[in-house]
């Protein structure tokens, strides 16, 4: 911190965090770090800070991690041009082991070792290991695009039992060995809600929930579930935001607890979310 805050500053800062240090140890936070969060070298790093620093206070925290970003890149690098329909990639057979290279392979044991490297103990899961996303084709058009049929927790639970951080990358299987691409923030919501989680967070690259998306003065700051869907019904939430919020109000209907959509490009958004009076995004809880 430097000279920038007095020893008293220091400790106010510390004694705000208390109560909610108490409240979140030994409670489960599922954070799902999406691939447009993850450009910045810095802030990922920081991001493994937090991570670690729950951890250490306590918190069964569980990372799930896309990565769409480096999946094009990789695309584009082997000659397929990426496409979507509806958001969501289509994935023919090759594009399908180009996920599972960039998800399972680089992206989730780079995050693995950063969290290490911060003083961590983390181990890399994909939805295949243990059957935990057990999935089906979503839709023809799509290709190998993976709707979840069931999830198998089992993994998570051993892997946090035995004091790691789990790192989830977000592809699935079938009885029949196909492998699928699974949207990341639906496996983060199936996750925390098979954990009964205190908390979800989605981190992305914008604000939050905004009435004016042009606006970031205009961040709604607190939902409950019912205000949420009026908001669909008045055009405040839509286009990409739309998913999200999907998944948010589908976790708190399955048992989590409250959710948040925040800015994952700003430094530290986690801390000031989980340990701040301020909090970070905007907060969707139930009725």
């Amino acid at each position: 911190m430097g000279d920038r805050f007095s020893n008293e500053e220091r400790s106010e800062i510390l004694v705000q965090a208390l109560p909610y240090i108490k409240k979140y140890n030994g409670k489960y936070v599922v954070v799902k770090y999406g691939g447009n969060a993850m450009k910045n070298e810095q802030l990922k790093e920081q991001v493994m800070e937090d991570i670690v620093l729950l951890w250490l206070i306590g918190v069964k925290i569980v990372l799930v991690h896309g990565g769409g970003p480096e999946i094009d890149e990789l695309m584009e690098r082997m000659g397929k041009v990426p496409e979507f329909h509806n958001g969501l990639r289509v994935t023919d057979k090759e594009t399908a082991e180009i996920v599972q290279m960039v998800l399972a392979g680089k992206i989730n044991k780079t995050l693995v070792n950063m969290l290490q490297m911060k003083g961590g103990e983390a181990i890399g899961l994909s939805g295949i290991d243990g059957k935990m996303l057990q999935a089906s084709q979503k839709s023809k058009a799509l290709g190998y695009v993976g709707q979840i049929d069931h999830i198998h927790i089992k993994p998570v639970l051993d892997t946090l039992e035995k004091g790691y951080i789990p790192v989830i990358s977000t592809i699935g299987c079938d009885d029949s060995g196909n492998i699928y691409n699974i949207n990341g923030d639906t496996a983060s919501a199936f996750i925390a809600a098979a954990l009964n989680a205190e908390r979800l967070l989605l981190m992305t690259d914008i604000a939050g929930i905004m009435r004016d998306r042009n606006d970031p003065g205009s961040l709604i700051p607190e939902l409950t579930v019912d205000e949420a869907v009026e908001l669909y019904k008045t055009g405040v939430i839509t286009e990409g935001m739309i998913p999200k919020v999907d998944c948010c109000l589908d976790a708190i209907n399955h048992g989590v607890k409250n959710t948040v959509i925040m800015d994952g490009t700003i430094p530290h958004s986690i801390l000031m979310e989980l340990l701040t009076d301020e909090g970070a995004g905007t907060w969707i809880r139930g009725n």
